[in-house]
């Protein structure tokens, strides 16, 4: 207990410095929180050494998230969105898989690692992404709506990545092949039982929360709901953060919605903001020291490459012109649930611990190179009026 709350008040002091700082400089709280993270870590000053269990944790705060804008939704608005999600989000990752892995390759990479490698990196930062849409007030915006319709898609579509990696596998893998296929078969069984059963169970036990005229029991039931929703996703290899915007869907058009928004608001703010925090942990900086050049010639063929694929994107969706360079910026990292995908890839033999330790700093660093740009794309005097307009659409 007394080493939990010695972490606590680290954390805490940690993000109470960098955050301001870097919000002060024009880098944004992310970055911040990152900076943090790095500096306090296993390898900064070696105040907190145990990062798993606290990027286990903090990624409640990712879930809450994806929670409370599943609750601000409902079906008519999601199947309103279905040419964000499924044709620009389809597009989004066939595009930056394709020209990663075409990368990769042309680098010298084993052509199945690339693949693998090409799939996992086409994946962005869910929690970045909506953490600046949301701090810009921008999800309502085309920019913001773009955004997330397509990681949205990049959650979904880790299911088949997950299923067709066995597929790649340096010898013969028919028991992984069929293996892949029956989670891939569970996963979407598990979705749609989800979506039935909670619809059925949500007017009963909602009636019975409401006779109760407790308010606490709301955010009691709220937190059950959504982590338990998030678990059952889990446990067939879904990503939690899709799960627990299938919890909040299913809860956008009942009456106390918005209580539980505001009780949840508080505690996904501490906690996304410790999960940049582990992030930045994560950095293993003697990867970095070790091979400089191979992480950085990753990283920027990581950040180009999507960049690239994303311009072309925009040009191709409803954007406005001013608005492009943004949305290629803002998709341009790496994301968390990449870590899942090249854990897939070490199971089936694709990749070993070495390079599932470079593909974690470099999705790391791709991370902190977000904000920068953005920095960047405000000072260009042909963009300093993007974001204004942005905003202006988003309110």
């Amino acid at each position: 207990m007394e080493q939990l709350l010695v972490d606590a008040v680290i954390f805490l002091a940690a993000a109470l410095i960098a955050v301001p700082l870097s919000v002060r400089f024009g880098f944004g709280s992310v970055l911040g929180y990152l900076v943090a993270g790095a500096v306090i870590g296993p390898w900064g000053l070696r105040l907190v050494t145990d990062v798993n269990s606290i990027l286990d944790v903090s990624e409640l705060g990712i879930v809450l998230m994806m929670f409370i804008i599943g609750i601000e939704m409902d079906f008519e608005k999601l199947w309103a969105m279905r040419r964000s999600i499924f044709g620009y989000g389809g597009l989004q990752v066939a595009l930056c898989a394709a020209l990663l892995a075409a990368i990769f390759i042309a680098f010298g990479v084993q052509w199945r690692v690339g693949v693998a490698a090409g799939f996992a990196l086409s994946l962005s930062s869910t929690a970045m992404v909506l953490a600046i849409l949301e701090q810009n007030r921008l999800m309502d915006a085309p920019v913001g709506q773009s955004s997330f319709g397509i990681l949205l898609f990049q959650d979904i579509a880790a299911i088949p990545m997950i299923a067709l990696l066995p597929l790649l596998a340096p010898v013969a893998a028919d028991a992984g092949m069929s293996s892949g296929w029956v989670s891939a078969a569970k996963a979407l069984a598990m979705l749609a039982a989800v979506v039935v059963v909670g619809r059925f169970v949500l007017k009963y036990v909602l009636r019975m929360i409401q006779r109760s005229g407790t308010r606490e029991i709301f955010t009691i039931f709220a937190l059950l709901w959504v982590i338990g929703i998030a678990l059952l996703m889990h446990v067939v290899h879904l990503s939690m953060s899709l799960g627990a915007f299938v919890a909040g869907l299913l809860l956008a058009g009942s009456e106390c919605r918005h209580e539980i928004e505001s009780d949840m608001a508080p505690f996904k703010g501490i906690l996304l903001g410790l999960f940049f925090i582990a992030v930045g942990m994560s950095i293993d900086f003697s990867v970095l020291a070790n091979k400089p050049l191979l992480v950085a010639v990753l990283v920027i063929a990581l950040v180009v490459g999507k960049f690239l694929a994303l311009m072309y994107l925009a040009n191709r969706i409803e954007l406005p012109r001013q608005h492009r360079l943004y949305f290629a910026i803002l998709l341009s990292q790496g994301g968390e649930f990449a870590f899942v995908v090249m854990g897939a890839a070490q199971a089936a033999n694709l990749i070993d611990a070495e390079q599932l330790s470079v593909v974690t700093v470099v999705v790391a660093l791709s991370m902190a190179t977000t904000p920068l740009l953005l920095l960047a794309h405000r000072k260009l005097p042909r963009t300093r009026a993007a974001p204004r307009e942005v905003e202006a659409d988003g309110q």
